[in-house]
């Protein structure tokens, strides 16, 4: 699936523990996003935020619960993330105006342009993994990633 890499050692059973394997590279990504973004005063938790209530809010925003399995995160875990965009005015909280009991996530304003301006770091973070791993592989990753993240959905989690 993935092009050899180059004086790596053939392929063998799976050793080890994959989860560690797999965060030990999100951590290294991770930090070449965090890097550039820094820049813009983000990071890519929250660029991700900010990037899915432009394009999957829009105006009206999307409720938390919602938001949350858009990013596969818990409750708990979005509303950590949100804190921060929202005390900088980047995101805010609202009453559902159907449900007052749903609260909904919304893109500020302010939040647009800071997204506006984290662009351009984001692209190069992104043309620097792109470049690290080869755009081929990248491509091939992503497509994987897509085809294999909904074996692990949490049970009873619609298709």
């Amino acid at each position: 699936m993935f092009p050899p890499i180059a004086g790596a050692s053939p392929p063998a059973l799976p050793q080890g523990c994959t989860c560690a394997r797999l965060r030990r590279l999100t951590r290294r990504i991770t930090a070449v996003y965090d890097r550039e973004l820094a820049a813009a005063g983000l990071r890519v938790t929250q660029y991700s935020l900010l990037s899915v209530l432009r394009h999957a809010a829009g105006a009206e925003g999307m409720p938390v619960t919602e938001l949350a399995a858009r990013m596969d995160m818990d409750r708990t875990t979005l509303t950590r993330n949100l804190k921060p965009l929202i005390d900088q005015g980047h995101a805010a909280l609202a009453s559902d105006a159907q449900d007052r009991r749903v609260r909904r996530a919304l893109l500020t304003p302010q939040g647009a342009a800071a997204l506006e301006a984290a662009r351009p770091h984001w692209l190069r973070a992104q043309q620097e993994v792109n470049r690290t791993l080869g755009e081929a592989t990248v491509a091939d990753l992503h497509h994987w990633l897509d085809t294999v993240t909904p074996a692990f959905r949490p049970e009873g989690e619609a298709a």
